[in-house]
């Protein structure tokens, strides 16, 4: 496994060893803005296999697609009411979005489900990476967990010390999936009023 650090490394440096590898198909662990976390290119059947195989993955819990921009997202979320809304106010930031999977997209990423999760990650070094070599399948990596992937990226501690926030906007009305980072009443003055649940989830 090589490991770079990118507080040494130049951005170039690790950009384009993280690309070479996820154009490889293989796995890389890499900053957050939440958590670090374990991805892949998600057309690669091989790699995604292999992500849910080092995660420990139940076939029934979906990836996350990570993209590097607000307008990246809408490409995926265009079918969704609140996309253009959550884009403008909500992204980059620590806010997982669960939009209508787009049909174009694996079904293996969302574990054959409808929906699919999707991040814009506010960390530079993800953005980067996003940038060149995105979008990528991700799982979150919590605490000290070490995984034989071909490529880490260190990166120091991650920018928020809570989980994301997870919001569906797959209706007409968000609802607050899990409170996080970004919490109920900051949701509610972005996006009007936004109905609550409760589901278990890592980001």
């Amino acid at each position: 496994m090589q490991v770079l650090d990118a507080r040494i490394e130049s951005i170039e440096r690790v950009v384009e060893a993280a690309a070479a590898v996820i154009f490889d198909g293989g796995t890389i662990v890499f900053p957050n803005d939440t958590s670090y976390a374990l991805g892949c290119d998600p057309y690669r059947p091989q790699a995604v296999d292999r992500v849910y195989t080092l995660k420990a993955h139940s076939r029934h819990q979906a990836l996350t697609l990570l993209v590097a921009s607000p307008a990246e997202f809408l490409e995926y979320a265009r079918s969704n009411p609140l996309a253009i809304l959550a884009s403008k106010r909500l992204l980059p930031g620590p806010v997982t979005l669960i939009v209508r999977k787009p049909a174009f997209l694996p079904d293996d990423v969302t574990a054959g489900l409808t929906t699919l999760e999707m991040r814009v990650p506010d960390e530079p070094v993800a953005r980067a990476i996003l940038e060149r070599a995105g979008p990528l399948a991700a799982a979150s990596i919590v605490g000290n967990e070490e995984f034989d992937v071909d490529l880490r990226i260190e990166n120091g501690t991650t920018r928020y010390d809570r989980e994301s926030t997870i919001v569906d906007i797959t209706e007409h009305q968000a609802r607050l999936v899990r409170e996080g980072a970004v919490g109920h009443e900051r949701l509610a003055e972005l996006l009007g009023s936004i109905t609550r649940t409760s589901a278990k989830a890592r980001w």
